[in-house]
């Protein structure tokens, strides 16, 4: 089965870190854009980050340059993401996805039918005040 596992989601308090894990199972990415998007509750779906597996190039939402960055590892095929200085407004599940382009970073993501959305199966995260 082709699928993305996201992982490293918890609790953390206001301030605290995580790092999130998205593996890829039965295909390799070396030549994909890999994404990461965020859904909370009555909150619009976010675009997070994204990578250029290939190229290494990255691309971050507004909300989260500075404190969040992308890196992928092509030996264990696997993207990272390391959270610092999370808030509350963090707190979502975040999924991990293919992207056409790190350019539909914010639009792409955004097109995901809830039908579609267990496919991706995400991570929760949740950060105390």
């Amino acid at each position: 089965d082709v699928q993305l596992q996201a992982s490293g989601g918890g609790l953390v308090q206001a301030g605290g870190s995580l790092r999130l894990s998205c593996t890829a199972f039965g295909f390799t990415f070396d030549d994909y854009f890999i994404g990461w998007f965020r859904q909370a509750p009555g909150k619009e779906r976010e675009g997070v980050s994204c990578v250029s597996v290939n190229h290494g190039s990255k691309t971050y939402a507004d909300s989260v340059k500075g404190r969040f960055t992308i890196s992928s590892d092509s030996a264990k095929n696997t993207v990272y993401l390391q959270m610092n200085n999370l808030n509350p407004e963090d707190t979502a599940a975040y999924y991990c996805a293919p992207y056409p382009d790190c350019k539909v970073l914010g639009v792409f993501e955004r097109h995901i039918t809830e039908d579609v959305l267990p496919f991706y199966k995400g991570t929760q995260v949740t950060v105390s005040s």
